[in-house]
């Protein structure tokens, strides 16, 4: 989608510092995924209380499968 938007150089400026882009239509795609990731998160941590896990679950066990089939 096509769109002309006024940005604050300064801001833009800071995030050129921390994110390894060289445009700003990169930069702008960067923060939109990021805004939209911690807004999922948000929504997961108001789970808390809501969801009741397996007790036989065992979060530590399947990073170690994970990290052995990656490599």
């Amino acid at each position: 989608m096509r769109t002309n938007i006024v940005l604050d150089d300064k801001l833009v400026s800071e995030a050129f510092k921390h994110a390894k882009v060289k445009t700003k239509k990169d930069l702008v795609h960067i923060a939109l995924q990021e805004f939209v990731e911690n807004h999922r998160r948000k929504n997961m941590l108001d789970l808390i209380g809501k969801v009741e896990l397996d007790p036989d679950y065992d979060h530590k066990k399947l990073r170690e499968r994970v990290r052995d089939v990656s490599g």
